[in-house]
């Protein structure tokens, strides 16, 4: 009677082994484009309106209607998201050059921790705004964070991407959206 219990164990384990070897394939191992697979149904279509609280400013709301007249950078990120940290200081860099306006969406966080966490890592954002609830996320599509948009003059969105932006994103993927709405280098 023991040997059924011991071939129990083992198709247990087995299964077990094999489901986290498929997690750890699907987190750690998996290409950067498999994320890009799927493009944003938002390419080419104006961004979608909102109207929105200022992290620094919680009276004041921007709208979108605000932002129209020049291109700009909506990075999505919270203090309690672990690629947003690895992200920052590309994103720092990156509005250091001040090619565009970058702007940071705060999504799903606590008013203090979002402010805690810039204090701490530096505030690159020319402007951030502040969604508690994660409401306007859904009209962006965001599902997770982080994301970044870019979006034109005319409040067209050209650009997504998700998941943390490093170096090579920028350089391959973001400078020639970038060069294709005219933004000089």
């Amino acid at each position: 009677m023991a040997r059924p219990q011991k071939l129990t164990a083992v198709v247990i384990a087995s299964v077990f082994l094999a489901l986290v070897g498929l997690l750890f394939y699907g987190v750690l191992v998996s290409d950067r484009a498999d994320r890009e697979a799927l493009p944003s149904p938002l390419i080419g279509k104006p961004a979608p309106e909102f109207s929105l609280p200022v992290l620094h400013q919680p009276g004041k709301l921007v709208s979108s209607q605000d932002l129209r007249g020049q291109p700009y950078l909506l990075n999505v990120w919270g203090s309690w998201c672990p690629g947003c940290r690895i992200e920052h200081p590309v994103i720092t860099r990156f509005a250091e050059t001040k090619r565009l306006r970058v702007i940071g969406y705060n999504w799903k966080d606590e008013h203090a921790d979002a402010l805690r966490w810039l204090e701490q890592f530096g505030n690159p954002y020319w402007l951030v705004l502040v969604d508690y609830d994660g409401r306007k996320a859904i009209d962006w599509g965001i599902y997770g964070a982080p994301e970044t948009f870019l979006v034109d003059a005319e409040g067209i969105v050209r650009w997504k991407h998700v998941g943390p932006v490093d170096d090579a994103v920028i350089a391959d993927r973001l400078m020639p959206a970038l060069d294709a709405i005219g933004v000089a280098r």
